[in-house]
């Protein structure tokens, strides 16, 4: 095995990882996601994408470096402390929002890191199968980006209205 393979088998061990931690984190996000309608679907949407990602990166892991387990489990008991952390802050969906578009711009680096390392073996499949989860994070990026602000104002806007009832 080449020092390349062994390269990508840790980074895609780490990516399949860092898909188990998204699924976490978008499963209890979706959970709590009250009054922002279109946020909650696009979450729901995502869940599904990252669900179907990680099997994509099961299979390519199975062949040549076998399941990844031990990473994926420290992962999940890690994004679920947080996701129980963060129930408690009155401004969640923000700070959620913004914790989802870090987790997404990472995965994004992860995958150039990773298509780059699958060119240089040769690996086509991987190729395709990357590129393919590569467009699927650059679009909820996208997505959030584009929404933050208008998210923002809502949660200022409501935050307010919650302040003048209690006075």
């Amino acid at each position: 095995m080449t020092h390349v393979q062994i390269h990508f088998d840790a980074w895609l061990r780490d990516a399949f990882a860092a898909e188990g931690q998204s699924i976490t984190m978008l499963s209890s996000l979706a959970k709590r996601i009250q009054n922002y309608p279109d946020l909650k679907t696009r979450v729901e949407d995502h869940l599904v994408e990252t669900q179907a990602q990680q099997e994509l990166l099961r299979g390519l892991l199975e062949r040549t470096a076998g399941p990844p387990l031990i990473r994926t489990v420290a992962g999940r008991l890690s994004t679920a402390a947080q996701g129980i952390s963060g129930m408690l802050a009155g401004d969640e969906i923000i700070k959620s929002a913004m914790s989802t578009y870090i987790f997404e711009q990472g995965e994004i680096a992860s995958y150039q890191v990773l298509l780059a390392a699958a060119d240089e073996l040769g690996d086509t499949e991987a190729e395709d199968v990357l590129s393919r989860i590569m467009e699927q994070e650059v679009a909820m990026a996208g997505w959030l980006h584009d929404h933050l602000d208008v998210l923002t104002r809502i949660y200022l806007m409501r935050d307010e209205r919650d302040l003048q009832a209690k006075r």
